[in-house]
């Protein structure tokens, strides 16, 4: 019996180690690159290394320790990690601008080779909105109605992978929305707009399934607090990104709507 809780504990600990890595790297060369840039002059702003700071925090809260633990066993907290992992940590990195750092940090041919993949057309294809979203509320939906679930909690390198997965579509998706970092392939308000709405849409359609037919090997009643939280916990987030979304349109149409085409608008535009 011992022997079996030791093996289980090792197979816990393992994935959550693999897991917390890539965020630990991440943090570390955030606050290299910030330092870095500031000891050149170029002072970097302190809000967006918290909103770093803060996201690393909920990814790894997510991924390592006593969430983590009972994620295996209550589909509540599994949902609760999901949103730490999917919508709230990848909205706020995106918020740090990481990119815009590294770029800066850089030495210009690093920068320039940086920017040439950044303007490839793989990048385009995978940063396009309608296919980040794809990726991020598509996967999710392969997830909890198929038995992809069920294998995850069993299967080590599955939850991994799968984890990983959450993470860097919800990453995609939200860098795919609002624009805090440079992006060469660029999409109207309009057509991100629409797109939101579909994801939005989707996910929330989602979490009435999750209430209504519960995932392989998950209760009915824990199914039902799981789907309640992916939907009040879901909005609250995605609340977040829209009032940031229609700011920056806000901010983008202002000039041309208060001034007309003159100097100011132009270099507006091009800023």
């Amino acid at each position: 019996m011992h022997k079996n809780h030791h093996m289980h504990h090792i197979d816990g600990t393992i994935p959550q180690l693999i897991l917390a890595l890539p965020f630990t790297l991440a943090l570390v060369i955030y606050i290299v690159c910030a330092v870095i840039s500031t000891y050149r002059g170029k002072s970097w702003s302190l809000y967006r290394t918290s909103t770093w700071i803060i996201g690393v925090f909920c990814a790894a809260l997510a991924v390592v320790g006593p969430l983590a633990n009972e994620t295996h066993m209550n589909f509540t907290v599994h949902m609760l990690n999901h949103l730490l992992l999917g919508m709230l940590a990848p909205l706020l990195m995106a918020l740090a601008a990481p990119v815009t750092l590294v770029l800066r940090t850089l030495n210009v041919t690093s920068a320039r080779q940086l920017s040439c993949i950044l303007r490839s057309r793989p990048v385009r294809i995978i940063s396009d909105p309608v296919v980040a979203s794809l990726f991020n509320v598509g996967g999710l939906w392969i997830i909890y109605t198929t038995n992809l679930y069920m294998v995850m909690q069993q299967n080590p390198v599955v939850h991994i992978v799968l984890h990983m997965h959450v993470f860097l579509a919800g990453y995609l998706f939200t860098a795919s929305i609002i624009y805090i970092d440079p992006t060469p392939h660029r999409t109207s308000f309009t057509y991100r707009a629409i797109v939101l709405v579909m994801a939005l849409a989707g996910h929330s359609i989602l979490s009435k399934h999750i209430y209504a037919h519960s995932p392989s090997g998950v209760s009915a009643v824990q199914a039902e607090t799981g789907g309640i939280l992916m939907y009040y916990g879901g909005d609250a987030i995605d609340l977040v990104l829209i009032s940031i979304f229609c700011f920056q349109w806000f901010r983008a149409a202002r000039p041309r709507t208060l001034i007309g085409n003159d100097h100011y608008t132009y270099k507006h535009q091009l800023d």
